[in-house]
């Protein structure tokens, strides 16, 4: 695993951008074209940003750290025979840790690109370019980098701000930078990017709408952060919050997709609701696709009929959190045994599940959806990062604040969009627990539970850790079985990796060693960059 110094100078030398005519997904190699015979166009402009949604530069984070992060660390998924995820699951996660690799590498490959991009544009985009296009095209740069960014903070805290690559090239040694400068730096981006977003573009692509949810979540995020109390977070911070959710909610014009279980369909990629997500095509080849299809239960509903090899149990945790008439959610998230899916492997006859197995993400093969060149290394599924129930939930968490409790009828009217829209009964008041099991339930797998309770852990550090410990004290965190003839679901009481009790250094990832090698003064306190 290359360093991020290193790993950022060797993309200079790269060509900045990628894309093709033909399509928003077509990208031709990054070889063939460099910024200095390019951006003469607003086309041009609108290539170089495609190339950031998806492919070579998200690769890394999304194969390797979005799932095992978010869902197996937070104690939604178990796997008990993968060295790197057992770490996860015991708190003994080591400096080289190939899932801590690949996040760190992966987050800082894509601001790498992002850089470059940036940078193209301002110093050798022709002057005939329209200033709004390179506004625009600079906006979906930064707002890319801005998520990169966010997730560097909230798994690792402090951490180097790059925006120019070719500053490493005379100094590639950095310093850490303060936890509130990196989130000040992504709240920068994002109101750049929601000022210079359009409200309405093509599918896939960010507006306005996606800058401000994700400077909603941010600013949500912020206000744990530097906590004085137990439980007590930043009022202005929160208010700022609640300002962006709230215009999102309400004058975007958009809303839920009305299925929750189709929502997740490769036809219904790039939907209303999806504000933003990763951009995947088929057949581009290891490396540049995405490979969740190798997390399926069976080559039976797998393209080519292979790459079913790392299939994940859901935990007994996630399955208590779903309840009696939360049917639609579940089935969507996760298969139990007997459950029947008649559009996986539709020409066969449909996909009967043989047992407990992550169902998000699992489209079926190359037949179903209608994508011949797709493989099992190239889902054609457009994974959300951010979705418009996310910004809903946000608002209502912004409302409820430092209260105890609520019952504003903006918390509840947003917060029960989510409930109903699942066919689920709506609730007539809102606390913290209530909500970050709603957020659990409705983004299970989708990388987000770890982030919430870091989220948590930021202002709320004792009751964070005793969330963690309980988990283990329970022995929630092992998988179950399931009868489909009794419907009863059983806990495994086979004995699990045992866990180091959690403290609250559990919610800072380690730096990898090769980038403490590589750098040393990543070892020394951050220090600030404003």
């Amino acid at each position: 695993m290359k360093p991020i110094n290193k790993i950022i100078i060797i993309l200079l030398f790269g060509a900045a951008i990628a894309g093709c005519k033909k399509s928003f997904l077509d990208r031709p190699s990054t070889s063939q074209i460099s910024s200095t015979n390019f951006y003469k166009t607003p086309a041009d402009l609108r290539l170089a940003t495609a190339s950031l949604y998806g492919g070579a530069s998200w690769w890394q984070w999304h194969n390797g750290a979005v799932i095992p992060l978010g869902d197996i660390l937070s104690g939604t998924a178990y796997k008990n025979y993968n060295g790197d995820f057992v770490q996860l699951f015991t708190r003994t996660i080591t400096a080289q840790n190939g899932v801590l690799q690949s996040g760190w590498a992966g987050l800082y490959i894509e601001i790498g690109q992002c850089n470059n991009v940036i940078n193209a544009i301002q110093q050798t985009a022709s002057a005939s370019v329209p200033q709004a296009s390179k506004n625009a095209a600079l906006a979906e740069a930064r707002f890319l980098r801005a998520v990169a960014y966010y997730h560097l903070a909230v798994y690792w805290g402090a951490v180097p701000i790059i925006e120019d690559n070719t500053k490493l090239i005379k100094n590639p040694l950095l310093y850490r930078n303060t936890i509130a400068d990196v989130f000040k730096f992504i709240t920068i981006d994002l109101t750049y990017a929601a000022q210079n977003l359009p409200s309405k573009d093509d599918k896939g692509r960010v507006t306005t709408w996606s800058a401000q949810g994700m400077l909603a979540k941010a600013y949500l995020t912020m206000s744990g952060v530097g906590s004085k109390a137990e439980g007590i977070r930043n009022q202005a911070l929160l208010d700022s919050a609640k300002k962006y959710a709230a215009n999102v909610c309400k004058n975007s014009g958009l809303a839920l997709f009305s299925s929750y279980y189709d929502l997740f369909k490769t036809q219904n990629n790039d939907s209303p609701e999806s504000l933003f997500a990763y951009q995947w095509a088929p057949g581009v080849g290891y490396g540049n696709g995405n490979t969740y299809l190798t997390y399926s239960p069976s080559n039976d509903i797998n393209p080519t009929k292979n790459g079913a090899w790392n299939a994940l149990s859901p935990t007994w945790d996630l399955y208590k959190m779903y309840s009696a008439k939360d049917t639609v959610r579940r089935k969507a998230t996760i298969m139990l045994t007997g459950d029947y899916y008649p559009e996986l492997n539709a020409a066969g006859g449909g996909y009967k599940a043989g047992g407990i197995c992550m169902k998000k993400h699992i489209i079926g093969n190359e037949i179903d959806n209608s994508s011949p060149t797709m493989d099992y290394w190239s889902s054609i599924e457009h994974d959300p990062v951010l979705r418009l129930a996310d910004v809903y939930l946000v608002y209502a968490e912004a409302i409820l604040g430092n209260n105890g409790t609520t019952s504003d009828g903006d918390a509840l009217l947003y917060f029960n969009k989510v409930r109903t829209r699942a066919g689920v009964d709506p609730v007539t008041v809102l606390d913290g627990a209530t909500l970050r099991t709603e957020r659990r339930v409705e983004f299970a797998f989708e990388g987000q539970y770890w982030v919430d309770l870091v989220r948590y852990s930021f202002y709320s550090p004792i009751a964070a850790v005793k969330l963690l410990n309980d988990q283990d004290a329970t022995h929630s965190r092992q998988t179950f079985s399931y009868d489909p003839k009794t419907r009863i679901a059983t806990r495994d009481t086979t004995a699990a990796p045992s866990a180091l009790p959690a403290t609250i250094s559990a919610f800072t990832l380690q730096i990898p060693a090769s980038e403490l090698g590589a750098n040393p003064k990543l070892a020394a306190p951050p220090v600030p960059y404003y």
